[in-house]
């Protein structure tokens, strides 16, 4: 059965969901080492108590047939990213993804060259799909 996140991943969780989503599926041993290399000290008790909290909270898989229980994440990192920034929106930016953009795109150091170019093309991209998905309603109001 599987289990919806109860809230979002805290630091130390987010750290380990990101070496399971470089390394894929691997032990407590493999997770804490590879945290230790990725300079998040850590005691392996501690690793392997987030990964039991993850467990119960839906945040990751734990294959429980071998000896060593091996865990991997029950979801994608765009997922969470989507989720976490959803949340950031709603509550630091009053829902407004306008305000989140310009302050991001306004920050220290500024967008590169380049990726302002990605970002122009992404909204050419949409603006160009939006026209040809374009629904008339008989009996609307033209005016959108």
């Amino acid at each position: 059965m599987t289990r919806r996140p109860s809230s979002k991943p805290t630091e130390a969780e987010l750290a380990i969901l990101n070496v399971l989503w470089r390394s894929g599926p691997a032990p407590v041993r493999e997770v804490h080492e590879q945290l230790q290399s990725d300079q998040q000290a850590t005691g392996y008790t501690t690793t392997l108590k987030l990964l039991q909290v993850m467990h119960g909270k839906g945040l990751v898989d734990r294959d429980e047939t071998e000896r060593a229980h091996i865990y991997r994440c029950s979801m994608s990192k765009e997922s969470i990213e989507q989720q976490m920034l959803g949340d950031l929106v709603s509550r630091l930016f009053g829902g407004s993804s306008q305000r989140l953009v310009i302050q991001a795109l306004g920050q220290t150091p500024p967008a590169s060259k380049e990726e302002l170019d990605e970002i122009r093309a992404m909204f050419t991209r949409e603006a160009v799909i939006s026209s040809k998905w374009r629904v008339i309603v008989p009996n609307s109001s033209p005016n959108w």
